[in-house]
């Protein structure tokens, strides 16, 4: 569940090309079904690890979808293709972000969700580039549409972010900020964020930049969770604190 790249971020454009998403795997509660949280792995994994980890939970009321992503180009291995959900290059502020990837992505995770039971919780969480993802999707949600300007018609009740960063945080305030409707759902999403001091992969200066732009751009239900010692994986301690939170957010 973890890589070993120096670097990662959110890399350069390619040409318009359609990627097929891989395997989906499924965990089915053990209790009674009360929320259903598609989980994201990172860059080069797949779906099938990140199950084996969440079944061993001990959240029996939740239903959780791990996808697999495309395989594709990444401009990060000189373009050597590996499962991403979308390009990226260096982890840079300056680094243009593949938000037809993003796009692409947060539709797909938008999709597994859509056919959830009208009295079951939404959210989304991920690992690294998953992370990544899964806080675009808040974005995404807190607009009202992608990216593209297609309507997100999900209803989000909780994103979680391991080791992860914010894709598109320069300009994201702006567009929350501008529209009162946009403000409100930032406001409602509760996010957690936990990442480790020791992140060799992605720097924890990463994650404090992606909290702290969440916050201005209005997102008010945040929590950010450092762990001392803890690089690019996860650790019991850590999940530990997902688990805690999904029961408190989540009312299960």
């Amino acid at each position: 569940m973890s890589y070993t790249n120096s670097s990662i971020g959110s890399g350069s454009r390619t040409g318009r090309r359609a990627f097929e998403f891989g395997r989906t795997y499924v965990v089915r509660p053990k209790g009674k079904h009360q929320a259903t949280i598609v989980w994201l792995h990172g860059l080069g994994d797949n779906g099938s690890s990140w199950s084996q980890l969440l079944e061993s939970l001990p959240l029996p009321n939740i239903k959780w979808i791990c996808p697999t992503a495309p395989t594709r180009p990444v401009a990060l291995l000189g373009g050597f293709p590996c499962t991403a959900w979308f390009d990226v290059g260096e982890l840079s502020e300056d680094c243009p972000d593949d938000f037809e990837g993003l796009d692409s992505s947060a539709a797909h995770i938008a999709n597994l969700l859509s056919t959830e039971p009208a009295d079951i919780k939404l959210g989304i969480g991920g690992f690294s580039m998953g992370a990544a993802t899964a806080l675009y999707s808040a974005t995404c949600f807190a607009q009202g549409k992608y990216g593209n300007g297609n309507p997100y018609t999900v209803c989000l009740r909780t994103i979680i972010g391991l080791s992860g960063w914010l894709p598109g945080a320069r300009n994201m305030r702006n567009k929350i900020q501008g529209s009162h409707e946009a403000a409100r759902r930032a406001a409602s999403l509760p996010i957690l964020l936990c990442h480790g001091l020791c992140d060799e992969v992605v720097p924890h200066t990463h994650g404090e930049r992606s909290n702290h732009a969440l916050s201005l751009a209005g997102f008010q239900n945040l929590a950010f969770k450092s762990y001392d010692g803890l690089g690019h994986y996860t650790v019991p301690k850590e999940m530990d604190e997902v688990c805690n939170w999904l029961n408190a957010r989540l009312g299960l």
